[in-house]
This record gives structure tokens, C-alpha cells and sequence, in this order.
């Protein structure tokens, strides 16, 4: 007779580390839901790993007790990607903010995106580099004055969900750090994913960057400008729901239920598995649309370890286990004495 052990609570997936960071982060509310998520998920310690680069986020690792690796910079999803194809039995999950993975690790995550390797990637995007002081990040405004730009970016900003569709990512959400059952929510749903799931973490740095996303998360804004993407539901949005997205022709325009005859029957309706529609929302400019947080792309594809746990399995049971030993020393080998 086997007894089941008892459910893990939040307080299970707390280390014995000190948490440092910056009093204020956001870091500590989406630590705080991840956390809270694994539990909630009925995960044991011994089946998560978090994977990290470098980066004020990077230390998630040590504040999880999970397995967990903090490699070097930008690096995480190969990291990742090789773990999972050695231990497809791990849920495993990469940390990143947006200059460790859009910047120099930008090629890697483009590949374990095409590749739909089975891992969960967190972007936390505050659009500012933390760890280093400062300095501006792919996702920095156009016109951001930090310490390397004092006359402010000339770049334009990496926007992180489009790039996630263009390579074919096959689940794509963005969420909030302070919206913890929103947060918790997407991270509940990529888990379930089949394949690669790409989340990007809209974070305040409350040091070289606060306020960076008040017209998201301000109290008045998250009313009247946030639009929540749920499948299969007419994109209304406002404190009294009396605003929609309605296309005319090709392009995206922002309506009034009630006026000129608008009803709901008018507003465009959220379908996941369109790809132009998730690409037109991550383009909506803040400016004139409400923000888009949630779903915008979620999609079946075959993942890549289970393409290669079938070819193991196929090698298998063509030539047997096979032996280390035994393919070290076989064809032309050196012997180093």
C-alpha cells in the first residue's frame, strides 16, 4: 500500500536564502506567484529546475527550492533546452529579464522558441538595465535618456511578443508583476502547455526605471487601459466594459459600445490560435489602444524532446542500450599515455 505524500504548500518552494533585492522590486511579487504557482500546480521540489543567465532576475534560482542553475549571460534557454531533453521528467522553467534574453541572448531564444523544446520562459521586462545601473535595454522607449543614452535612445525598442510570434512560439502570453492572480494564472497555463511557452513579465525596477509601465498598472489605467485577452470572448474592455476593438478593413480601431449603433456583435472576438490576430494585438500602440495582457498565441505543434526521446527509443531498440566504454573506443581512437 503506497501513501500519497501531502500536497506542498507556497512556504515548500521558499529556500533558506536571503531574498536581495532592491526593497520595491517586482521581483519579489513574481517570486512571491511562481512560488505560490508550483504548489498550487502539485509539483514536488525534486521536479522543478529553474535555469537563469545574468541579471537582477538571474537569483531566482537561489530563492527556489528546486533544482536550479545560474548560468552565464543570455545563455538560459540552451541550458535549459539540453536539460529537458536529459530529464523530459523536469518541469523546467527560465529567468530572464529583457536584456539578458533579448539582447545577448536573443539568438538563443530564438531557437528554443522555433524549436518548441518543452520549457516555460519568464522575460521580466522593465525595460532598463538593473543589475549593471541603469544603462538602456532593447526594450528602452525610443527617446529614453539613462546613462548610456543621456541624450536619450535612438534605438527602437525590441517589442518581446512579436519577436516570441515571429518565431513561431507556440504559446505567447504577457502578464503584469503586481496582477498576481493574472500572473498566476498565465504561469498555470504555460505549465499545461505542450511545447515552448514564452511569458513576458511587465516589471517595475523601482531604482533605474519605476513607473515604466503606469499606464498598465496605475490604478485608473489598469481600468480603462488594459485589455484582457481571453479566447473565444469579444475584445470589451474599460472600468464599465462600454469600450471594444473592432477591425475596419485590416486595421484595429477603438469603439464605444452604444454609439453610432456599436453592439458587442461588432467587436472583434479573441481566437488564440490566430496567428495575424496575435501579431496585430502586439503591435497596438499604447498610445491610442488599450494593452493587451494574456494569450495571444496558443497553438499545438510536436515538441522537440519528444522528437528526440523517439529517436532514442528507436536507436534502442535497433542496436540495444549501447555502451559507453564500448563507442569510446571504437574506430580510430588515441591513446594518450
Amino acid at each position: 500500500m503506497t501513501t500519497q505524500p501531502p500536497q506542498l504548500k507556497k512556504k515548500d518552494f521558499e529556500s533558506d536564502q536571503q531574498v536581495r533585492w532592491c526593497p520595491g522590486c517586482g521581483d519579489y511579487a513574481i517570486l512571491s506567484s511562481v512560488q505560490k504557482t508550483f504548489a498550487e500546480l502539485g509539483l514536488r521540489n525534486e521536479e522543478v529546475a529553474v535555469i537563469s543567465g545574468i541579471g537582477c532576475a538571474a537569483r531566482f534560482p537561489y530563492y527556489v527550492n528546486s533544482y536550479g542553475f545560474h548560468t552565464i549571460h543570455g545563455r538560459a534557454p540552451a541550458l535549459a533546452t539540453g536539460l529537458k531533453i536529459a530529464r523530459p521528467d523536469l518541469s523546467v522553467w527560465v529567468v530572464g529579464g529583457d536584456g539578458d534574453m533579448l539582447s545577448i541572448g536573443g539568438n538563443h531564444l530564438l531557437h528554443a522558441l522555433r524549436r518548441n523544446i518543452d520549457i516555460n520562459i519568464m522575460c521580466f521586462d522593465n525595460r532598463i538595465y538593473g543589475l549593471t545601473k541603469g544603462q538602456a535595454s532593447p526594450t528602452s522607449e525610443f527617446g529614453k535618456r539613462t546613462a548610456t543614452t543621456p541624450m536619450g535612445s535612438l534605438d527602437r525598442p525590441v517589442n518581446p511578443i512579436s519577436v516570441a510570434l515571429a518565431a513561431e512560439g507556440t504559446f505567447v502570453a504577457r502578464t503584469a508583476d503586481v496582477f498576481a492572480p493574472h500572473l498566476q494564472a498565465m504561469l498555470t497555463a504555460a505549465a499545461a502547455h505542450k511545447g515552448v511557452a514564452f511569458i513576458q513579465i511587465l516589471q517595475n525596477c523601482i531604482i533605474f526605471n519605476d513607473r515604466a509601465f503606469a499606464h498598465v498598472t496605475d490604478r485608473e489605467a489598469k481600468n480603462e487601459r488594459v485589455l484582457y485577452l481571453e479566447h473565444g470572448a469579444p475584445m470589451i474592455f474599460g472600468k464599465e466594459k462600454d469600450k471594444g476593438i473592432r477591425l475596419v478593413g485590416n486595421k484595429p480601431e477603438v469603439v464605444r459600445l452604444g454609439e453610432d449603433g456599436i453592439t458587442e456583435k461588432d467587436i472583434l472576438v479573441h481566437d488564440e490560435t490566430d496567428e495575424s490576430l496575435a501579431y496585430m494585438l502586439s503591435r497596438l500602440d499604447p498610445k491610442d489602444f488599450p494593452t493587451p495582457l494574456g494569450i495571444f498565441r496558443r497553438a499545438g505543434a510536436p515538441s522537440l524532446h519528444e522528437g528526440y526521446q523517439a529517436q532514442f527509443e528507436q536507436a534502442k531498440s535497433k542496436d540495444g542500450e549501447g555502451v559507453i566504454l564500448d563507442l569510446i573506443h571504437s574506430g580510430d581512437v588515441w591513446d594518450v599515455k
